[in-house]
């Protein structure tokens, strides 16, 4: 049951094409379409959670920068308090060599 239409097509060969090969590439073709689909919805979660993941991030990093500026001391505090603890010490130096020895103390 061979016959041949014109330019050399048998109707076994359009049965095929019409049969098997046209379904097996629209399937091909709706599987690469869902697998793009699928891909695009990811990638469209991943960055949204990056996004947010680094806004979250620039959050924390800014309230903690607002944390050390408030919780530790400014260079003037310190040497406000350097200055006052040198004046003591000076202080203390002058009572050590203005006491004479044999007037008291433990030994």
């Amino acid at each position: 049951m061979q016959e041949t239409l014109q330019g050399g097509w048998s109707l076994d060969l359009i049965w095929w094409i019409t049969v098997v090969e046209l379904p097996a590439l629209a399937g091909l073709f709706w599987l690469s379409w869902a697998h793009r689909r699928d891909v695009e919805i990811a990638l469209d979660d991943a960055r949204h959670e990056s996004e947010t993941g680094l806004r979250w991030l620039r959050d924390n990093l800014a309230a903690y920068k607002l944390e050390v500026a408030k919780s530790y001391a400014s260079i003037s505090y310190l040497k406000e308090v350097e200055r006052r603890l040198t004046s003591h010490l000076i202080r203390i130096e002058d009572k050590l060599d203005s006491h004479h020895p044999g007037s008291g103390g433990g030994q």
